[in-house]
């Protein structure tokens, strides 16, 4: 059976991510199974976990090499988790950590588990570099050659160029543009101002500074490389530095989108355990929170959709099914991509126009509190390793209800192919 005889109360115990760092600094040397195991590490001994056999461990990773093939499963065995404990890969961009929660919630609220992993990790300075088409297709027409001609046969016509690696690019296959250009084309359609961009990029920077002195991180991060701390915390940036930086993805030689409103390319990982409300009593955990809706849109970015709009859909609909609005929670968390990714979906959402013709409602959906905005700062000032920001959220989110004394939490991150992950989280 796909079910048990109920469906249960999905509990968000609490999670650990190891300090995020700017690509190519210190974690230069650390690939995704190393960070991946850390953090698993990391929440096996925050609670009590060594030796125990859980339901199930998802994770993933966008930037992965093939000898990483049974990533999660490998981290597992060496996490401290029983070895008999399974694992699995799932991947989708940068909301991956946030559907592997959801996945492994539906698990547990289903009666197959009663506990799990959600968890991600990503490194842009380990990157998985590819021999060039040439020598890949030399290599193997020559090894289904029977005879000694038909093996030699591909290496006469073989090049110098063709020992040119290939490099995975942040791109989109479908149009060639990298994300930053996309979002600059949204940031473009909503006529979002750079000052708006650093201003909100500012204010992430700042609340994530006042988040690390008040000590809210202190049991949500591990030490890890000899990182205690995101390293990409700017507490000394001002408006006037980012008002000084030049365009990052310019298109026709004009753009607003800087690398100070833009997330830079970031090594990490995170990871957050749920259970069944039964599971963690019986042991003594905590339940900080309740994972009680998600849902997932794509949009049309080849015909003109904004690339990273689809949260924009997902969020409306999700929050009809739960009977809510806007106004309904304390905290609102929007994975920060960009600071004009942020700013557009904000926009959207006010618009009246735009909601009836694309949401199908009779007029704007509503007005995000900016007092209710991304509280303890957000991927501007922390960094983005893609699969790990979901669980990062996730459980910073959760932390912030118990923080206030309960409350509801919604949680929207975009994601490259046009797609958006959100979700919902009481108190």
């Amino acid at each position: 059976m796909l079910t048990g005889d109920k469906v249960r109360r999905v509990a968000i115990v609490g999670g650990v991510r190891i300090p995020f760092a700017r690509s190519m600094g210190a974690y230069a040397e650390a690939g995704n199974q190393d960070m991946l195991t850390a953090a698993l590490r990391g929440l096996v001994e925050r609670f009590g976990l060594r030796g125990e056999r859980l339901g199930d461990v998802g994770a993933g990773a966008v930037l992965k090499h093939p000898r990483d093939y049974n990533l999660t499963r490998e981290c597992v065995m060496s996490s401290g988790l029983a070895a008999d404990t399974p694992g699995f890969d799932l991947q989708r961009a940068c909301g991956t950590s946030l559907e592997t929660a959801i996945v492994i919630g539906m698990k547990i609220a289903l009666g197959q588990i009663d506990c799990g992993i959600a968890a991600g990790v990503d490194t842009a300075s380990d990157v998985p570099i590819s021999v060039g088409a040439g020598l890949r297709r030399a290599l193997l027409r020559s090894a289904r050659g029977r005879s000694v001609g038909q093996r030699v046969a591909p290496w006469l016509s073989f090049r110098p160029r063709d020992l040119k690696p290939e490099v995975p690019a942040v791109v989109e296959p479908r149009t060639g543009l990298s994300m930053g250009q996309s979002c600059e084309l949204m940031a473009r359609t909503w006529g979002i101002t750079r000052t708006a961009q650093d201003q909100l990029a500012l204010e992430s920077h700042r609340r994530a500074a006042a988040a690390y002195d008040a000590g809210f991180f202190a049991d949500l991060i591990v030490e890890f490389a000899g990182l205690r701390a995101d390293d990409n915390l700017r507490r000394d940036s001002t408006l006037e530095q980012l008002a000084r930086l030049k365009p990052a993805f310019p298109i026709d030689g004009t753009g607003t989108l800087t690398a100070g409103n833009s997330t830079p390319m970031t090594d990490g990982a995170a990871a957050v355990l749920l259970a069944s409300e039964d599971w963690a009593r019986a042991r003594g955990l905590p339940v900080l929170a309740w994972l009680t809706h998600a849902k997932v849109a794509a949009v049309d970015f080849v015909q003109g959709e904004g690339l990273l709009m689809a949260p924009v859909y997902a969020v409306p609909v999700m929050l009809r099914e739960a009977g809510l609005t806007l106004a309904d929670f304390a905290c609102i968390e929007i994975h920060e991509a960009f600071a004009a990714q942020v700013l557009c979906t904000l926009e959207a959402w006010e618009s009246a126009e735009f909601c009836r013709s694309k949401l199908g409602l009779e007029g704007p959906f509503g007005r995000v509190d900016r007092s209710r905005l991304n509280l303890k700062g957000s991927s501007l000032a922390v960094g983005h390793p893609f699969a790990a920001t979901g669980a990062r959220i996730l459980a910073t989110l959760a932390k912030q209800l118990v923080e206030r004394g309960g409350g509801r939490g919604l949680l929207s991150i975009c994601t490259a192919g046009g797609m958006g992950v959100t979700a919902i989280v009481e108190r």
